[in-house]
């Protein structure tokens, strides 16, 4: 994504989820259904992340 952008997770399961930066840069709140996190991402770089709740549940956001 371009840097300055704002990214919305949304919890479209049934179970609980959160987003959770490797690095501590970002957390959301435990996400019920439906329920949504948006971070704005300013600069450029990779940013991994997790589920705490299901740590083997990851992804990453790549900003350029």
């Amino acid at each position: 994504v371009p840097a300055g952008v704002t990214v919305t997770w949304t919890n479209r399961d049934d179970v609980p989820h959160n987003i959770v930066s490797t690095e501590k840069k970002f957390k959301s709140p435990v996400l019920d259904t439906d329920q949504q996190f948006s971070y704005r991402f300013e600069a450029p770089g990779t940013y991994p992340y997790f589920c705490s709740l299901h740590p083997k549940m990851t992804g990453r956001i790549v900003v350029a």
